[in-house]
């Protein structure tokens, strides 16, 4: 369906699609976060969407976009591409209107997020791996579509779906007593941003709208920058649900007149959020929907006495990532690093390393040594944990010093992903 990019979300169609949601998608909580109130010396709170009951606000949009089709549209059945959240929105959205659907993922998209989308479908849904990444999967959901006269439900680049996206700005106003003075939403395709952002823009005009995005893939923040809605080249898939090589033409459209400020964020800082959450208030959350928390250092001197609120926009994180969070937090905190390091091939050579080289709260947690009796030295990849930031520099003297140092590898991420 070709929409004029002059399209702005009402508040009244909003309204509607509110209504419209209202019996399947949960009234999610504004909770205060006591701890990062502290640290920032603001009142921080979030939006809770990770505890809708596919576990991410797509839900409104999915379910507000084919709620909106007429009886035959929902006859002949409707076709989608998503690496998880969306595709769990349209998936519940097939079961309660028992209308069949054909849900395209990439086949690298995880067993347990394939597991949940068939669970939410129940017998309404098929789900087909192809291709690689969403972009991939795409394709072959337009030709599905154009095929089989099924309705392509786009993740985010609708005007149903903004609206649905949107109705979480209600919420959030009627959910405070109190002006709300920044709103931090994570930015992937950009109806969420879209959609609470020209909400708040009308019923709340003095807040302050800042979107996030994972540094590896800033393509809204690429495109306000150059004025128009590019694609980019390449990007870091890690933050999934937020990482797309193009934002929605409609939702550039209305973003570059109601965001007033784009961050971008490093994957190991979103990762250090994660596990914060985890361990200090019991939120389980995905990488994308710790995107607006991670965002709050960059804003600390702006947010001070602030009434803050953030968006926690998904939870479907896979238990499989964990080891890759915890490893990507602690190399962007400088606790982790990894060396080659020269062992001289003698007796007593890695005692003198543990002994000497290592101060005493420094931990090896990788170590990859193969010995050669016909050289002087032998190398090893040695992975190493810090205590503190401030103990590299020592280390690395140190081992200049006794000539174990051989190369530093942890700006090296190909070479790194080839030897850990």
């Amino acid at each position: 369906m070709q929409v004029s990019q002059r399209y702005h979300p009402s508040v009244e169609k909003v309204r509607e699609a509110a209504s419209s949601i209202r019996e399947v998608v949960s009234f999610t909580p504004l909770m205060p976060n006591l701890h990062l109130s502290s640290v920032f010396g603001a009142h921080i709170q979030m939006k809770r969407e990770d505890l809708q009951l596919v576990r991410s606000y797509k839900i409104r949009g999915a379910l507000n976009k084919m709620k909106s089709l007429s009886a035959s549209e929902l006859q002949r059945g409707v076709v989608c591409a998503s690496a998880g959240n969306h595709a769990q929105g349209v998936a519940h959205s097939c079961a309660i209107l028992e209308c069949k659907g054909v849900i395209y993922m990439p086949a690298t998209t995880s067993r347990q997020k394939i597991t949940q989308v068939k669970m939410f479908g129940k017998e309404f849904v098929d789900v087909r791996l192809e291709g690689d990444t969403f972009d991939d999967a795409k394709v072959h959901a337009l030709i599905f579509a154009q095929t089989n006269n099924a309705t392509f439900i786009h993740p985010f680049d609708d005007p149903e779906i903004i609206d649905g996206q949107a109705t979480v700005a209600l919420e959030l106003l009627e959910q405070t007593n109190k002006p709300i003075d920044y709103l931090i939403i994570p930015v992937g395709g950009g109806g969420l941003a879209a959609g609470v952002g020209s909400v708040f823009k009308t019923l709340s005009p003095n807040t302050r709208i800042i979107g996030v995005e994972p540094e590896g893939a800033p393509s809204m923040t690429t495109s306000l920058k150059e004025g128009k809605n590019v694609s980019l080249d390449s990007i870091d898939k890690f933050v999934d649900g937020a990482a797309v090589q193009k934002v929605g033409d409609l939702n550039f459209d209305i973003c570059k007149k109601v965001i007033d400020e784009m961050v971008t964020v490093p994957e190991g800082k979103v990762c250090e959020t994660i596990l914060s959450l985890y361990n200090r208030d019991a939120i389980v959350v995905e990488p994308a929907g710790a995107l607006a928390l991670s965002a709050l250092d960059q804003l600390s001197d702006e947010i001070t006495s602030k009434n803050v609120v953030c968006i926690v926009s998904g939870s479907n994180n896979d238990i499989t990532r964990t080891e890759e969070i915890k490893e990507r937090a602690l190399l962007y905190k400088g606790l982790k690093h990894y060396f080659v390091v020269r062992f001289p091939q003698r007796a007593g050579a890695l005692k003198e390393f543990v002994a000497e080289i290592l101060g005493p709260s420094d931990d090896i947690t990788h170590f990859e040594y193969t010995k050669k009796n016909s050289r002087e030295t032998g190398s090893a990849v040695v992975g190493i944990e810090l205590k503190e930031k401030s103990n590299l520099d020592p280390l690395i003297s140190r081992m200049k010093e006794r000539k174990f140092f051989g190369e530093y590898l942890n700006h090296k991420e190909d070479l790194l992903n080839i030897l850990i």
